[in-house]
């Protein structure tokens, strides 16, 4: 048997609301042509106070406008009323949202510049080229341990032989000898690197241990090797005996550090204790 409802009376809206309070659909378990004619009866949106005919209302219009309603129903009576009543959708209007959302699909959201952006681009690249600025590269300190082969290695020639190798992005700081055993000495050394241009590995492995340095160097080890602030690249002098102290470079002298090995630094009046 058909259920009925009169929706343009206050008691027919509550025994709809009352009919779906259990339910999401007239009938079934889809949207089907009982909903629509249920829907098509309304003359206007119901009243906020009908919750759960509000909520159906407004599916079943959202179906309408996106892609109508095609399944049949099981049969449902609207019983007539004194106001007018909406006319049914047909199947032309209830397609006519999704014909619009083609057209949409049509615009082609990444098409040819026009004259006027080409022309925007180039001079922004022409100002930033003019300007001169550059991406800033980070840049790390590393500390390394150069082993000689012997005690015989003269260790102020080998120090100067590492201290030779140069290249863009390389910057070499301060230097201890440090007693390894044996009358044994090895080399601790600092240096600052402009991550982009030097390879620690490389520097290594083709220079430091290569000739004509490997005359006097055995093997070199990074001992530590941490990213630095780029307010102190330019950092030439560490204190790495293990004391506590001001730093003794000229450029930075209100700085202390706070490891014999590890290079980062602070500024002396942040430093507590």
């Amino acid at each position: 048997m058909a259920v009925s409802f009169a929706v343009n009376s206050d008691a027919g809206l509550k025994k709809l609301d009352e009919y779906l309070l259990t339910r999401s659909y007239i009938t079934g378990y889809q949207a089907s042509k009982d909903d629509l004619a249920v829907y098509s009866s309304f003359s206007a949106a119901p009243s906020s106070k009908y919750v759960n005919v509000s909520r159906w209302f407004c599916h079943i219009d959202a179906l309408v406008r996106l892609s109508g309603i095609t399944a049949e129903g099981q049969g449902v009576k609207v019983e007539s009323s004194a106001l007018p009543s909406a006319s049914t959708p047909d199947a032309a209007d209830a397609k006519a949202p999704a014909a619009d959302d083609d057209d949409d699909d049509d615009v082609d959201l990444f098409g040819e510049e026009t004259e006027e952006e080409k022309k925007a681009a180039e001079e922004r690249a022409a100002a930033v080229k003019a300007s001169g600025k550059k991406k800033e590269s980070g840049k790390s300190s590393v500390l390394l341990d150069v082993k000689p082969w012997d005690d015989e290695t003269d260790m102020a020639k080998l120090e100067e032989a590492v201290r030779s190798v140069q290249m863009e992005g390389l910057l070499w700081g301060a230097s201890k000898l440090v007693p390894v055993g044996y009358g044994i000495k090895k080399l601790q050394i600092m240096m600052t690197i402009v991550d982009d241009l030097v390879s620690v590995d490389t520097l290594i492995e083709d220079y430091l241990c290569a000739e004509p340095v490997n005359e006097y160097v055995q093997s070199c080890d990074i001992v530590a090797f941490n990213k630095i602030c780029k307010n102190f690249v330019e950092m030439q002098a560490m204190v790495v005996d293990g004391s506590m102290g001001q730093c003794p470079s000229p450029i930075y002298p209100s700085f202390v550090f706070l490891s014999p090995v590890c290079p980062l630094v602070i500024p002396c009046e942040d430093f507590e204790g």
